[in-house]
Parts: C-alpha cells; structure tokens; sequence
C-alpha cells in the first residue's frame, strides 16, 4: 500500500484501475451545490473547486459510460439518487458515484444506498483506497501496489 499525490490536469482525469474493476476520479472544478435525492428527503452538498467526483465500476464496465455518469454530475449538476438498504435495484447497479472532499473505497458496503458522500462501493482489490481532493492536486491513500494510475483526457472516450 501506498501514497500518491498527483496533478491531474483540469482538462483531464485519474483512473485507478485493477484487473477486473476501476474508479474514475475527477476535481468538481468550480465551487456548486450538488442536490442528494433519498426516499425520504432531499438535501444539498456545496462542493468545491477541489472536491472530487468519483465513478466506481467495482465488476468493471465501459469507462466510456462511467465518463459520461461522471460529466452528467460535474458538469450538468445532474442530482444523486440514493436507494433504500436492500432495495432490488442496488444488484444492477454497474457504477456508482460519490462527491466530496474524501472518498473512502469500500467494498463492504450495498451498491447505491449511502448517502453519506465519503463511502463509495468498489471491487475487493481497490477495497480501502482514500481519495482526497487538495487544492494542489489528487491525494491517493492506501493504494494496493498493484493498481494502475493513468490520467486520461476528459475529452468523449471512445
């Protein structure tokens, strides 16, 4: 396990990637307030400049689509659903997405039902990854040594 940070160009994002699952990272880019839908209520998270955007795909996927799940949130402000524990809907979930200053990667936990912003489900080998979004840049801890780093341009994938 390690500790990295790195400068991820504006125009661009961090990918983590293992064998069979990723997570796509990128900065909010400009300060918003991002509205989280529950069944019970709606509530708001300012996000900032620095604050991060994370895709997870935890049995992998297109990363075209985690992209595009991405860009929908960051740049169209489009609002965060959150399921009830145990809902059916959960199992089907290919990506899932968390904001915030912080993200934990967790494997332990139900796909789409945490509201709390700072959990995130992930595979297994990317389990325990903290994600945390500076002002100068990506800080990643806790990275099992055999996760791939790569920055990707943000322009549409193919």
């Amino acid at each position: 396990m390690s500790e990295k940070r790195i400068q991820v160009p504006e125009d661009h994002l961090l990918l983590m990637e293992g064998d069979s699952s990723f997570v796509l990272t990128g900065q909010a880019g400009s300060r918003f307030p991002l509205c989280i839908e529950t069944f019970e209520e709606e509530y708001c998270q300012t996000l900032e400049p620095h604050h991060l955007v994370a895709v997870s795909a935890p049995e992998g996927g297109s990363l075209q689509a985690a992209w595009m799940l991405l860009e929908l949130v960051r740049s169209h402000r489009l609002p965060l659903m959150v399921m009830p524990r145990n809902h059916p809907g959960s199992r089907r979930l290919r990506y899932v997405v968390s904001v915030g200053e912080e993200i934990f990667l967790s494997c332990t936990i139900e796909r789409g039902t945490h509201p709390e912003q700072h959990l995130l489900c992930s595979s297994p080998e990317l389990g325990g990854t903290r994600i945390l979004g500076t002002p100068s840049g990506i800080l990643i801890r806790d990275l099992p040594d055999d996760v791939k780093l790569e920055i990707i341009s943000t322009l549409p994938l193919q």
